[in-house]
């Protein structure tokens, strides 16, 4: 399954390019090797037969680091804590959204922000970091972080530019800067930040090794349809694909895509640490990856009608929802630069405060109260 010559890894028909929803259902997985299954099994297995002990000595030399594949050479499967065949054809798949070098998927979201961060900063460093930002990703920085030596430094998402120059000069002040982070839209205002901003201003950013550090997007909110932070200057793309990706709330996942560059050593360490996703769970991401483009249409249509409603209630003081932004604002110039629609998740203020907010959400009762969002809850 990692033999990238087959037809299987087929990116176009003629000059036409294919796009991910239409490879959703084939694409990187052969069925003469399941026994001419259609959809690949769920390979519950943790450990793999090498041909012979040749063979074992050179898939462990490659996926330890020891020495890169060489051209003609397919990397085997070892132990599913390196890869699996459901978590490299889930790998796969993945990466045509963001039509990236690679992908890699873990046991969650927060282990793929956490894998970013441990593979690329070292103590002493320091992350700058858009506001606000997940809640699960705000305690990793400020409550873990300064354990291990490395410092942070927020800046405003939707603020000036000036507010990003400002956190790369106290970002500077205090040490080489390891990480560039964003989420964009924000967590849960939709505030915007400029990607191919943070992108030229990184270019002048330094780590301890004396290179350019990278610039990671948590893409949750718009990803992967609605916006591809690759294409504005990004390196490492986030998500947690218990979100809009799985869309059933019955799965908890994470991924990452970018280049090899920045994505190899997250791998690296994802095999030291065994955050992977597990093979049921792969399975279960790649069948929703089949509806991924038609749902998030969908849920997009129905936000804005929602959002309408809303927005013209005597009781709702505002509505956080990026189809509202002003044109000629700044917010409207970035979100049409970079953004392809609006999406489905926004915010919303109630008049009065929490007393009537509180009120309001007691009363629901298709909705139900849950953390999460996106996906289904009847």
């Amino acid at each position: 399954m990692s033999d990238k010559t087959k037809n299987f890894r087929r990116r176009t028909i003629g000059n036409h390019v294919l796009k991910p929803e239409t490879q959703m259902m084939g694409y990187g997985f052969d069925p003469s090797l399941s026994e001419g299954s259609l959809k690949p099994p769920v390979f519950l297995t943790s450990t793999f037969v090498f041909e012979s002990a040749e063979h074992g000595r050179d898939f462990f030399d490659v996926v330890s680091g020891r020495r890169e594949a060489r051209p003609d050479e397919v990397s085997g499967l070892i132990y599913s804590r390196f890869n699996n065949p459901d978590m490299e054809v889930l790998e796969d798949r993945l990466s045509l959204w963001e039509d990236a070098e690679m992908a890699i998927v873990y046991s969650s979201g927060m282990a793929a922000i956490y894998s970013a961060i441990m593979a690329h900063l070292q103590p002493g460093e320091v992350l700058i970091y858009s506001q606000p930002i997940y809640g699960g990703t705000e305690t990793l920085l400020l409550n873990l972080l300064p354990k291990w030596g490395i410092k942070t430094v927020g800046f405003i998402a939707n603020d000036s530019h000036k507010a990003v120059d400002d956190a790369f000069a106290k970002a500077q002040k205090l040490g080489p800067i390891g990480m560039v982070l964003a989420e964009t839209p924000a967590n849960p205002t939709n505030g915007l930040v400029d990607i191919h901003y943070l992108a030229e201003k990184v270019k002048d950013a330094r780590n301890t090794a004396g290179e350019r550090p990278p610039l990671a997007l948590d893409n949750t909110f718009l990803g992967p349809v609605w916006q591809k932070p690759l294409l504005h200057g990004a390196d490492i793309v986030l998500y947690s694909m218990t979100k809009y990706i799985g869309g059933h709330s019955d799965l908890v996942a994470g991924a990452a895509m970018g280049s090899s560059r920045w994505l190899k050593p997250m791998k690296a360490l994802r095999g030291a640490i065994g955050n992977q996703i597990d093979p049921h769970t792969c399975w279960m991401v790649l069948r929703s990856l089949e509806t991924l483009k038609i749902r998030m249409e969908k849920a997009t249509e129905n936000a804005r009608i929602v959002a309408e409603y809303l927005d013209g209630h005597e009781k709702v003081e505002k509505v956080h929802y990026l189809g509202f932004l002003k044109p000629g604002s700044p917010a409207h110039a970035v979100y049409e630069k970079q953004c392809l629609a609006p999406g489905s998740t926004f915010a919303f203020d109630v008049k009065g405060g929490e007393a009537e907010a509180f009120r309001f959400l007691n009363a629901l009762t298709v909705l139900k109260l849950a953390v999460s969002l996106v996906a289904q809850k009847p």
